[in-house]
């Protein structure tokens, strides 16, 4: 389809790993959007601008607009992308399948990224006055604690393919994919982590996650 017929509108910034899972899965599904750039960095933040926070309150990205319909929070805007667009269903069918792909994503987005997101760490060396270094162990601590657990149960998991979940990419995935790639920019070696690694190679050759890459949108710096 079309982007007239799909008139679906992504506020996102390059960087944001919640808003690369969302392109993740737009382009899985094969549904074309708008790229609107929200820079959360420059001139203090246009996620704290009035105009957006008229958007979304949270100030966060990404937010979806589909056709009038908007909708934060990227496990949700998934979700809902999966159900309103069922093609390459994201989600399984199984109710076991179900439970198992949320479960991996949960535990990333919950658990693992919120320790990293930049609100948190400007929090650290702003109000708690902490070092750079001293920012940089927090985010390494955090990541390896939650990689290693990860590992540990995707690398045991009867149900992994290769992907996260049996042998077609999922909700998962999408979620995955960009916590390697923010990992990788914390200085995490990935080579600790080699169930999480070969599942995110076998994920970067596929053309859906290649052009989700942060490197690949329009406001990458």
């Amino acid at each position: 389809m079309s982007k007239a017929d799909q008139a679906i509108v992504l506020h996102n910034y390059f960087r944001s790993s919640a808003a690369y899972r969302v392109r993740i899965a737009l382009n899985l599904k094969g549904l074309s959007f708008d790229y609107i750039p929200v820079h959360l960095t420059r001139d203090g933040g246009a996620q704290f601008s009035p105009s957006y926070r008229a958007l979304n309150p949270q100030q966060l990205v990404p937010l979806l607009d589909d056709e009038g319909f908007q909708l934060s929070q990227s496990l949700a805007i998934i979700e809902y992308l999966d159900e309103k667009y069922p093609q390459t269903r994201l989600i399984p069918e199984s109710v076991e399948g179900r439970a198992r792909v949320r479960q991996i994503a949960l535990a990333i987005a919950c658990d693992i990224h919120p320790l990293q997101n930049l609100r948190v760490l400007k929090y650290l060396t702003g109000q708690l006055g902490l070092s750079e270094e001293a920012k940089a162990d927090w985010v390494k601590h955090w990541l390896q604690l939650g990689l290693q657990a990860l590992e540990a149960d995707l690398a045991r998991a009867s149900s992994r393919g290769r992907f996260c979940y049996g042998d077609q990419p999922t909700l998962a995935d999408c979620v995955l994919v960009p916590q390697m790639f923010s990992a990788a920019r914390f200085g995490i070696d990935s080579t600790a982590f080699p169930t999480l690694r070969a599942i995110y190679e076998h994920c970067e050759a596929m053309p859906a996650f290649a052009a989700a890459h942060p490197a690949k949108q329009v406001d990458a710096e």
